[in-house]
């Protein structure tokens, strides 16, 4: 990858693997919210997965509204990596949007 991670158009046609993973976070985190289960482990123990990745995972149920929007209804392919996704969702929603989107 370049050196700030960023891919160019070829490298980024992995959008549908990006759409899974926003809806199996979303899923996760409602099953979360409403009791389902009630924790992480509980959740990584019901999905046969670790409790790092769901926990990582289930991170992209927290961007901002207008990233998801982009890349759910716009369709829109975002310039950066799934991995790099998940360490955007921490940001403030205020500055996820040029992070996902805006290529340097």
């Amino acid at each position: 990858l370049p050196p700030d991670n960023r891919l160019d158009d070829e490298d980024r046609q992995q959008a549908p693997h990006i759409l899974r993973a926003l809806a199996r976070a979303w899923e996760w985190r409602r099953k979360l919210e409403t009791g389902e289960v009630n924790t992480i482990s509980d959740l990584a123990a019901a999905e046969n997965l670790s409790d790092r990745f769901v926990s990582r995972q289930v991170r992209l149920a927290y961007l901002a509204p207008a990233v998801i929007e982009r890349m759910m209804v716009k369709q829109e392919i975002p310039a950066v990596r799934i991995i790099d996704l998940i360490d955007i969702a921490a940001k403030p929603w205020v500055e996820q949007e040029s992070a996902v989107f805006e290529q340097s």
